[in-house]
């Protein structure tokens, strides 16, 4: 199988790994999609990204990974919560998925190599989500921007809430960017993306995600601030253009971020913080405290949890909320270790951005969008492959005359 061939599978794969992790609840479109259809979609794209990893890697070569390691150990407390059946029959059908997705991880890292090609195939599938998002407002802006979201942007064509839609546009606004300052893209292109994308978070009016995206930058650029003479140039026009931002447009930037919330609401984070205080106090058994209740929806008391450390305490117990602690810390320490480059800029900004959305944001114990960025930031820190040595010729001895043989004629 030819190298372009196996790399387009390859980002086939990758695409409907993304495509699963999409979610099957939301707004309403503008043609209704039974709950029961989207799922059959999600679910038929893992399954076929894991054929697709499968028959491109039917010899099982992979790389070690310390982060799908930690993956494949986050599947025993899982398990443990699922068995009994407390949450029904679906924690055991996500656990299932969850053991799918890290399957294909697995056989998808054989091409992790420390390049910069899976961040393309995020840019590239991300981005295409994105521009179904504005063909949905551009069709039926009043199905985008519906009054039951705070005239908030939401998938019109398929079901993406604001949150969604902020992170996807905040992941390829931040890594457009690091490639521009790495010149591993050209101006036209970088702003192809960063333009629309930037329309769309602002119409999202999503926080979490804009400051992901913020600090983010800051990082993954200060980690290039000496060695990139263009991280530099752009660090300081990024200072300059803030401070007459504040200055100029402070109150509508504050108008944008408090979204017509009042000071109670905002601080308690849009009354989050009533979930998390209600699930803290609820009593525990001790398996439920060292394994969790098993998977379920990422929700308490019907309501949302909204925050990935509470999220995987309560379904996988304290076993969960380490071994996803020991994947943030492994990845965030191998990148402080990697000498100053584009790839290791881009995997602190995706690292940092899953752990500042973890905050407010659920994802980091089951298959979702924040372990498919922290898979590509993974990929970036992989250590290439050594190529194989050439076998070097051992000079031979000239053979005495005396020794060679003669022709009887």
């Amino acid at each position: 199988m030819g190298t372009d061939h196996t790399s387009k599978i390859v980002g086939t794969a990758w695409g409907l790994l993304i495509l699963n992790t999409l979610g099957s609840t939301g707004a309403k479109t503008i043609v209704p999609l039974p709950r029961s259809l989207i799922q059959m979609v999600t679910m038929g794209a893992l399954a076929v990204a894991f054929t697709l990893a499968l028959a491109v890697n039917l010899r099982l070569r992979i790389r070690a990974s310390a982060f799908v390691f930690l993956l494949t150990l986050l599947l025993v407390p899982s398990v443990i919560s699922s068995a009994d059946l407390e949450s029904g029959f679906g924690a055991l059908f996500r656990c299932a998925r969850l053991a799918l997705f890290v399957g294909t991880l697995w056989l998808l890292s054989r091409w992790w190599d420390g390049g910069l090609t899976f961040v393309r195939h995020h840019i590239r599938m991300y981005f295409a989500v994105l521009a179904s998002v504005a063909a949905g407002a551009v069709l039926s802006p009043g199905a985008a921007m519906p009054e039951l979201y705070g005239g908030r942007l939401v998938g019109a064509l398929w079901p993406l809430t604001p949150p969604q839609i902020g992170q996807y546009a905040a992941v390829i606004i931040g890594l457009a960017v690091l490639l521009l300052l790495g010149r591993r893209t050209d101006r036209f292109s970088a702003a192809v993306v960063i333009v629309p994308a930037l329309v769309l978070l602002a119409l999202t009016h999503t926080r979490t995600a804009t400051l992901g995206l913020l600090i983010g930058l800051v990082l993954a650029i200060g980690s290039l601030f000496l060695t990139s003479a263009a991280a530099r140039r752009f660090f300081a026009w990024a200072v300059l253009c803030a401070a007459v931002a504040a200055v100029g447009f402070g109150s509508v930037l504050r108008a944008w971020f408090l979204r017509g919330q009042s000071e109670e609401n905002f601080t308690s984070l849009t009354g989050r913080a009533k979930v998390w205080d209600a699930l803290l106090a609820a009593p525990r058994t001790t398996s439920e405290h060292l394994f969790g209740a098993g998977l379920g929806d990422k929700s308490f008391g019907g309501l949302p949890i909204d925050n990935s450390w509470l999220a995987v305490y309560h379904e996988q117990g304290m076993t969960g909320v380490a071994l996803v602690a020991a994947v943030i810390v492994v990845l965030g320490g191998v990148a402080l270790l990697r000498p100053p480059s584009l790839p290791r800029a881009c995997a602190i900004f995706l690292i940092s951005y899953c752990a500042i959305a973890s905050y407010t944001e659920a994802g980091l114990g089951d298959a979702s969008p924040y372990l498919l960025h922290l898979a590509v930031a993974a990929s970036l820190l992989a250590v290439p492959a050594a190529a194989p040595a050439a076998t070097a010729e051992v000079p031979r001895r000239p053979v005495p005359r005396w020794a060679q043989s003669s022709e009887v004629t």
